[in-house]
């Protein structure tokens, strides 16, 4: 099923939640929304849902108004950031109610509902927890049997708020690759909010960064990643370098001092330069755009990072690089950015 959304406005008192949203979601596509707390994800998710309606706008599914339809009709799976389990229930029973609560004259047999969330369970890998109760389950568990009962309804649309939110950063690893696992044997189009970045760019056939109301780029995770579009979007993925610099006819500057990088097509004016910090390249010193001495230095796994003090200004920045170039707390060092946005303001 595909989904639309066409100028789609919402605010609450003051507030403007979203602001005039379009996008278009494709078939069986894992759409990701990300961005800040307060950036209209959520909002976004829940008008899509039926949970919350929009002050004007379009959502349509496979072209139809959406709007139309109540929440039931519109034959969304949604899971909750919380889980939204019913304690006083078994693990099997949480997955059947959405199939029992049916009306009598669509609902299925005991035994076709049985032989679903067994079908369910399986898929998940929870049928052998399927008489324990909610708080017997650990996090990931719990996350699971709330994504069966989102998917026992049979949707045509899968939402998920913030699905992997509230669990340990190894867990989360572990679920992010499972879902998209998942999502390819189920082909069923997807969309989950998330303000985690790497869990946007891992698991997301595109993804929509937000922020404000507004939509800021959509794109494929490596386009979003390496072209970002917006000086925030730069900023937001991704761990970047910002220096404050002066763009003048196609030359730039830093604190007065020219640096050795053209202006690509930024227009003259004070602007900002954005540089990954592995794109950060090490030489010795007087080398490079840029000058200045070790701070600090700390490593984990493949990468050492290091604070490095600029001599061009009262800066300090950090850098990421292979250990194999091995920096210590005093070294003068020359940096020069391999690869760099420069964006107005």
């Amino acid at each position: 099923m595909t989904i639309e959304a066409r100028g789609v406005v919402k605010t609450f008192g003051t507030f403007k939640a979203l602001d005039n949203v379009d996008l278009k979601v494709a078939n069986g596509e894992l759409l990701a929304l990300l961005g800040p707390s307060g950036s209209g994800k959520t909002t976004l998710l829940r008008i899509i849902a039926g949970l919350d309606w929009p002050d004007s706008g379009e959502i349509l599914f496979d072209g139809e108004n959406a709007l139309e339809r109540g929440v039931r009709e519109r034959h969304v799976g949604f899971v909750f950031q919380h889980y939204a389990l019913f304690r006083h229930m078994t693990v099997f029973e949480n997955v059947a109610f959405g199939l029992r609560v049916k009306p009598r004259k669509i609902r299925k047999s005991e035994a076709q509902i049985r032989s679903k969330v067994s079908e369910l369970l399986d898929l998940v890998q929870l049928d052998w927890l399927a008489d324990r109760y909610p708080n017997q389950l650990s996090g990931g568990q719990r996350q699971r049997v709330a994504l069966a009962r989102a998917l026992a309804i049979e949707p045509r649309i899968l939402l998920l708020d913030e699905p992997f939110g509230a669990l340990d950063a190894k867990v989360r690893k572990e679920l992010r690759q499972w879902l998209r696992s998942l999502h390819n044997d189920l082909n069923v189009t997807s969309i989950f909010v998330t303000h985690d970045q790497e869990e946007a760019l891992e698991v997301a056939h595109r993804v929509v960064v937000m922020d404000k109301g507004r939509i800021e780029q959509v794109g494929a995770p490596t386009e979003v990643y390496d072209n970002p579009a917006t000086a925030f979007v730069h900023g937001f993925i991704g761990e970047s370098i910002t220096l404050p610099v002066e763009v003048s006819a196609g030359h730039v500057a830093l604190n007065g001092r020219p640096l050795d990088i053209t202006a690509e097509d930024a227009a003259s004016g004070a602007s900002t330069l954005f540089v990954r910090r592995h794109d950060m390249l090490i030489g010795p010193a007087g080398s490079g755009s840029l000058q200045g001495a070790v701070t600090h230095v700390r490593s984990f796994g493949p990468v050492q990072r290091a604070e490095v003090a600029l001599a061009e200004g009262p800066t300090t920045i950090e850098i990421d690089a292979p250990r194999d170039r091995e920096l210590k707390v005093g070294d003068l060092v020359g940096l020069k950015p391999r690869r760099y946005r420069i964006f107005a303001g």
